[in-house]
């Protein structure tokens, strides 16, 4: 199957990622209160983690628009960006996992630290459970904050199927959307996929969403 960041990609639709846009519920509140009560942290560094389409991209454009900085993808993190952050307070860093330049991050936490500057670092495990090579990374890892973002309660499960379904400018019943979540895998890309997957086959069939169409991408 082909994956679901390229399906997301290829169906064009509105996304909005407005601070009104993001729903606070038990599975996320504890990042999101983090989040937006900068700079009353009890460090510098914060590791906001949760699965892929759990919000953390959501949360850190809030917190840039909120509190200003810069956004850089740990896979690209390069000798310039250490650099480049010296202007900024606060630095996000996306996508972070074994993937990285070790001895750059680590000089890249150096830096936060003797500049008195903030890091939030999204990932989709805590950073303190990767099992770095460079010890002294690994170490300084163990000093984060760390918000992980839970699986999705229903409340919060109601309100990303309504909102993408806004998204992509289509009206659904609100016993629809209960339906589903009795139904659906209590997971974001499970619930990214089912809209995707119910939104072509509407589009195809040329109909509006019903519970007959739900049924038939649920069996599928």
């Amino acid at each position: 199957m082909t994956n679901l960041n390229q399906l997301i990609l290829n169906f064009e639709y509105k996304q909005n990622f407005k601070d009104e846009d993001f729903y606070v519920s038990e599975s996320n509140y504890f990042a999101f209160n983090l989040i937006t009560s900068w700079p009353k942290w009890e460090k510098n560094f914060l590791n906001i983690c949760g699965d892929h389409f759990s919000g953390k991209s959501h949360l850190s454009n809030i917190f840039l628009k909120k509190f200003k900085g810069i956004k850089i993808n740990a896979h690209s993190f390069k000798n310039e960006h250490l650099r480049e952050i010296k202007a900024h307070e606060n630095i996000v860093l996306e996508n972070f996992d074994l993937n990285i330049n070790e001895i750059l991050i680590y000089s890249l936490f150096n830096t936060i630290d003797q500049d008195n500057k903030y890091l939030v670092i999204n990932s989709t495990i805590p950073i303190n459970e990767i099992n770095f090579k460079l010890g002294d990374l690994k170490s300084r890892t163990k000093n984060c904050l760390v918000a992980k973002i839970d699986k999705p309660d229903d409340d919060l499960m109601f309100a990303l199927i309504l909102k993408n379904f806004s998204d992509r400018q289509i009206t659904i019943d609100k016993k629809l959307i209960d339906f589903i979540i009795k139904r659906i895998d209590r997971s974001y890309d499970k619930i990214f996929e089912f809209i995707y997957k119910i939104d072509e086959l509407s589009l195809k069939k040329k109909k509006p969403i019903d519970f007959k169409t739900i049924k038939e991408v649920l069996k599928a």
